[in-house]
């Protein structure tokens, strides 16, 4: 005796039931998969190719270093770029508490004016604000402030796009400008050494353009 046709479209439709679920159960456990290690890693830091962002960073201080426009006698100090510690993200972070990654650093370049009068110092401070405002950066911390004994001036901008930051302050104690510039934390190669850095070394122009 054959099987009617109606059982067999019977058979036929409970088999691409089991199918369909059987695929969706393997996609949401794929997904939970996916979103269990999203949480457990937090959000990937992006890649930082090192020379690339000394680079960029360098431009930067060249722009502030111009920006200022101070007279030749105020001359700029050579720095040489650090590198900053880069923690776990996610619940990792957890189980990893206050230990940095070593595949994951933030750059920073410091170099200082010394001698700058406070005049001087407000009007070169005025004018790369100036720049920083027209380049579309956002200021992110005011730093001026008059205590009993120490007056300091001071800002801090933030590149909206990329998330570099410019820090500029000064102090009657030391009539020095100091600048900071730095780029957040990034995946660096395997092969990077930043003892051995040969783009770490940032000397300021011969020519400042104020005269």
């Amino acid at each position: 005796m054959s099987k009617s046709p109606v059982r067999r479209t019977r058979v036929s439709k409970r088999s691409v039931l089991y199918a369909v679920i059987g695929l969706a159960t393997v996609a949401l456990l794929a997904a939970t998969v996916v979103a269990g290690n999203a949480v457990w890693n937090g959000a990937p830091y992006p890649s930082a190719d090192p020379d690339a962002v000394a680079q960029r960073l360098k431009s930067r201080s060249d722009e502030v270093y111009d920006g200022f426009a101070l007279p030749e006698k105020y001359a700029a100090n050579a720095s040489r770029f650090d590198t900053g510690a880069c923690y776990y993200r996610g619940l990792r972070g957890i189980a990893h508490i206050d230990r940095a990654r070593r595949d994951v650093r933030s750059f920073g370049l410091d170099w200082s004016m010394p001698g700058v009068p406070e005049a001087a110092a407000r009007d070169a401070q005025r004018r790369v604000r100036q720049q920083l405002v027209r380049k579309g950066w956002k200021l992110t911390h005011e730093g001026d402030r008059v205590g009993a004994n120490l007056r300091e001036l001071g800002f801090r901008f933030e590149d909206p796009e990329g998330g570099d930051q410019i820090d500029v302050r000064w102090n009657d104690s030391t009539t020095t400008l100091f600048i900071s510039v730095y780029a957040p934390c990034g995946q660096v190669p395997d092969s990077f050494v930043d003892y051995d850095w040969a783009e770490a070394d940032w000397h300021p122009k011969e020519q400042p353009a104020g005269t």
